[in-house]
């Protein structure tokens, strides 16, 4: 197992909406800032997308990527078979063992059997090529239904990138997705969360938190996934809440992966 940065740790830093800063992170400043803080590792996903970059720009960033001795997984949203290929060509540029991938997008939320369909088309290429396709959970979806996903295609290049709060959405807590998609897990994102009931007390606020500052059970995490036997690159994401300025944001986001580091250094020292 293996510590990464994933562009999601940094997301106000990139551009959340229209809230883009004035100098923005790019993919090769996004490089630089991951090997700053000593990762040997990232995950650039689709808040900073590959495909946006032309061939010789990919390149150059492989290229920037090997001379900071940083090694890049490939991550997308949209699983269409369009996308899928385009974004398997790109994985392959980067030598990514794993396509990591949300399936829905604004304009597309295909139903379960189209999904399936569309994993067995690409399941022999995948096997071929040698990347695993890492599916997160996204809140659409329960964990069982994505793991009915994973089955009916039953192919060790497709998988589970397992997300650590995405499945509140879905009325489903951390101990339901470990039990469900840890044995199916090939990627793992580590986002730590608080639950606080709001000051009129008719209602919750679930939000991000520093890892290890959260009411994630980070230790038994990686315990639970060491006893079904997978050792899954664990790969940091954050939710930082927005202060009253872009600035404050992008400072205390900073601080936050500051923070999770000196955590997560403790429990994964590669």
């Amino acid at each position: 197992m293996k510590l990464g940065l994933s562009t999601y740790a940094a997301s106000w830093a990139i551009g959340v909406g229209a809230a883009v800063p004035p100098s923005p992170l790019d993919h090769f400043s996004f490089l630089r800032l991951a090997a700053g803080m000593g990762f040997r590792l990232v995950q650039i996903a689709d808040n900073l997308p590959l495909d946006r970059l032309s061939p010789d720009e990919r390149r150059q960033l492989r290229d920037f990527a090997d001379s900071l001795g940083v090694e890049v997984e490939v991550g997308t949203r949209g699983l269409t078979p369009e996308n899928l290929a385009d974004y398997l060509a790109i994985a392959r540029e980067f030598e990514s063992p794993i396509l990591r991938i949300v399936i829905d997008r604004a304009d597309y939320r295909p139903p379960i059997d189209a999904i399936i369909s569309t994993l067995k088309s690409f399941q022999h290429r995948l096997e071929d090529e040698g990347v695993i396709l890492a599916i997160e959970n996204h809140d659409r979806f329960t964990c069982g239904e994505f793991a009915g996903m994973i089955r009916a295609v039953d192919s060790p290049a497709v998988r589970i990138c397992l997300d650590t709060v995405n499945s509140f959405g879905a009325l489903e807590g951390p101990e339901v997705v470990i039990d469900a998609l840890g044995p199916l897990t090939a990627n793992l994102h580590l986002k730590d969360f608080t639950i606080e009931r709001v000051s009129h007390q008719m209602g919750f606020v679930v939000e991000g938190a520093p890892a290890g500052a959260g009411r994630l059970d980070i230790p038994n995490l990686l315990s639970q996934l060491r006893g079904f036997g997978t050792d899954p690159n664990a790969i940091l994401e954050l939710w930082v809440p927005p202060e009253a300025t872009r600035e404050q944001t992008i400072d205390k986001e900073a601080a936050w992966r500051r923070q999770s580091v000196d955590y997560l250094r403790r429990l994964i020292p590669d």
